[in-house]
């Protein structure tokens, strides 16, 4: 009894640390439109590496901390008014990417081609729900909004699937 009672505080000291982690991405950002981070990268290696409920959970446990007013967010920003800005669509679609990663790697596993097909998925899906949310925002169409909010990023959100898939691929035997 003990055993599964010690394997659920892991987990939920787990779902604590990704919540930590994707902060501590979410502080490493530049300044833009949309603020160049790595909370994504922190989402991937989440939902890649403790699955889609726990991986989930932290995104969720993240995003409550910082809908309070912790400073969680990028620029040291937290606050309903973060979610109800141009950003707040991409903050919730982490929760879809989350989902879609952890989902899409139960399924099929943790190969490299794998998770970086996950990656691209619930990064689209993220994509989606920022770009729309950030239309309403600034009552805007939505060519103008992907051309402002998503082309600038793709180099650079590529290069993050690249190295999460790499680090979830060799460490989720760890995990």
């Amino acid at each position: 009894m003990t055993n599964l009672k010690d394997k659920k505080i892991y987990k939920l000291v787990l779902v604590a640390m990704f919540a930590a982690i994707i902060t501590i991405c979410s502080w490493i950002s530049i300044p833009a439109t949309v603020p160049f981070t790595l909370q994504t990268f922190g989402v991937f290696m989440a939902a890649g590496l403790l699955g889609w409920q726990f991986g989930t959970l932290s995104v969720v446990v993240y995003i409550l901390i910082g809908l309070v007013g912790v400073p969680v967010f990028s620029n040291f920003t937290g606050g309903i008014g973060v979610i109800m800005g141009p950003t707040g669509g991409y903050i919730v679609g982490f929760i879809f990417t989350a989902l879609a990663v952890g989902l899409i790697t139960k399924f099929f596993g943790t190969k490299l081609y794998v998770l970086i097909i996950a990656m691209v998925l619930g990064l689209a899906l993220c994509y989606l729900f920022g770009t729309l949310w950030f239309m309403v925002v600034y009552k805007c169409d939505f060519l103008s909004a992907l051309m402002l909010c998503v082309v600038p990023y793709l180099i650079f959100d590529g290069c993050k699937i690249l190295l999460a898939s790499i680090l979830v691929n060799r460490l989720a035997k760890y995990v």
